[in-house]
């Protein structure tokens, strides 16, 4: 018996390209979830350094100055303090500090971009990040800033910094991890926690280096002794540094600076993995059966795996449904990656008929409707094995109106037209075929490879997996079983018009059959 393979992208690529993620982040991730090893991922809890190993002999090619340290890509906002608790002589340590880390970082074109904000009573942001792009420009820049006084007020100003400073007219580019520095003489003199949220929330990395932290005479003064865990990305110590004094820092600007370069440790950026609500909307129907549906249970969790859930990050949410639905959870019920794996194993079998049409609105209206307004983007993904008794195209048209991306995932005897109707554009891109349920589980390893070329998956008669490549996308579905080249007992279905190459291990073979 032949095993029907699938057809068409792979649902992670598929969102990946949907989400517009840069190359760098779908690579990252593409490693994380299947295990390729990755010494920078490894180097979590320390500083990571972006300089090449020592060949026993230093290198003579010298960094180009305009374009900066390639290795180093950062948006970073320097938030110093400018209030009454750090007086006049510190403020301008503090500003020769600030001078030793932007050079250090390698300020250039194609490299780190600086700007600074100055916390005081009221925050005022000296400059941008498009001011200045060499080196020698900011380091005058700092020099000139003048002290302003006033209370402590750093979380009014981190807020103001997350939420004004990196927009597009103010030179903050796209993909680029975006950090704020926070140099803290003692304590705020306001709320921090809010801001820290706040910058969470619009994919900002907040450091805090503090310096002189209150002594334990002065306790009684702080607002809130952990106002640091709070307002920094992450409680990991990794996103904390501490200074003693402003005397004698120079020892301290290397270390910092590698930790601002050790971009993947920065866990706040937004990235097309730690940014997407996704929506499972699952088929409970009778055609199914309760081991079928555990088949797609186990597809959904191996889905949910490759994204970053957390409050401030990817969230997920299922919906059963055969005539009614059923909202198992809700994007807002479980935000931890363990309770949303643990919450998909525990979804119980409905049975019943198939009215995927009203699913689709149901799910359009009180799932995705509570999270309209925020910042992540908003993906459907209908799996079902049969046609549904009701209209589809409406319900999946409003759905994309609502800015909902729509994937339709097809089982056994599910229409290929409904599947296609229920698709948002390009739906050669949305749509997805397996003739099995165990056809599901195959697509899992692909899904999460993510690759770039148009990859069909098909399996021979004695289970000898053989991948089909093509360069383009095929006009028509076209199924042929033929003999394959040079191993006469394997059968392949192959969807293509086009002649192509096939490859059993590593050897590539054409197949000139059409």
């Amino acid at each position: 018996m032949m095993e029907k393979g699938y057809w068409n992208y792979s649902i992670l690529q598929a969102l990946v390209i949907s989400y517009k993620c840069t190359e760098a982040q779908s690579t990252y991730f593409s490693n994380i979830v299947t295990g390729t090893k990755n010494t920078m991922l490894e180097a979590v809890g320390r500083s990571v350094s972006t300089a090449r190993p020592s060949t026993g002999k230093r290198s003579k090619k010298p960094l180009d100055k305009k374009a900066g340290n390639k290795d180093c890509k950062a948006d970073i906002a320097f938030l110093i303090d400018g209030s009454y608790n750090i007086g006049q002589r510190r403020f301008n340590l503090q500003k020769n500090f600030v001078g030793k880390v932007a050079v250090m970082l390698g300020i250039g074109t194609e490299g780190p971009h600086v700007g600074v904000v100055q916390a005081s009573e009221h925050p005022k942001i000296e400059f941008y990040l498009k001011n200045f792009t060499a080196a020698k420009e900011v380091l005058f820049a700092i020099k000139e800033l003048g002290f302003r006084g006033g209370n402590s007020n750093t979380g009014k100003a981190l807020k103001h910094t997350a939420q004004k400073f990196f927009s597009l007219e103010n030179g903050a580019r796209k993909g680029i991890p975006k950090i704020i520095v926070v140099f803290l003489d003692g304590w705020p003199s306001d709320d921090i926690e809010e801001a820290g949220i706040v910058a969470r929330e619009f994919g900002v990395n907040v450091f805090i280096v503090s310096v002189a932290k209150p002594t334990t005479e002065e306790l009684g003064m702080v607002q809130d002794i952990g106002f640091i865990d709070k307002a920094v990305c992450r409680n990991n110590g990794f996103f904390s540094y501490q200074m003693p004094t402003w005397f004698g820092t120079t020892k301290y600007v290397k270390p910092l600076v590698q930790k601002l370069c050790s971009h993947e440790q920065m866990l706040c950026s937004k990235t097309c993995y730690n940014s997407v609500n996704i929506g499972f909307l699952i088929d409970g129907s009778s055609s199914v059966g309760e081991s079928n549906f555990r088949l797609v249970l186990e597809f959904i969790s191996n889905v949910a795996k490759a994204f970053e859930i957390s409050d401030i990050g990817s969230k997920i949410a299922a919906v059963q449904f055969t005539y009614d639905q059923r909202t198992e959870f809700s994007f807002t019920d479980y935000t931890t990656k363990e309770k949303v794996l643990s919450a998909i194993r525990n979804i119980r079998y409905m049975s019943g008929g198939t009215a995927t049409g009203d699913a689709i609105s149901f799910t359009t209206r009180n799932v995705f409707g509570p999270m309209k307004d925020g910042p992540n983007k908003n993906f459907l993904l209908v799996l079902t094995d049969g046609q549904s008794y009701d209209d589809v195209r409406g319900p999946a048209a409003a759905a994309q109106k609502a800015g909902i991306t729509v994937f339709s995932v097809g089982i056994a005897w599910a229409p290929l037209d409904d599947l296609k109707d229920m698709a948002s554009e390009p739906r050669e891109s949305h749509t997805f075929f397996t003739r099995e349920f165990t056809g599901l589980e195959q697509m899992v390893p692909d899904i999460i490879r993510g690759g770039s070329s148009f990859t069909h998956v098909i399996h021979s008669s004695r289970k000898k997996q053989v991948w089909i490549s093509a360069t383009q996308k095929p006009t028509k579905l076209k199924m042929q079983i033929f003999p394959f080249h040079r191993n006469s007992d394997a059968i392949l279905l192959a969807p293509f018009i086009q002649p192509d190459y096939a490859e059993v291990g590593r050897k590539w073979v054409q197949t000139n059959l059409f």
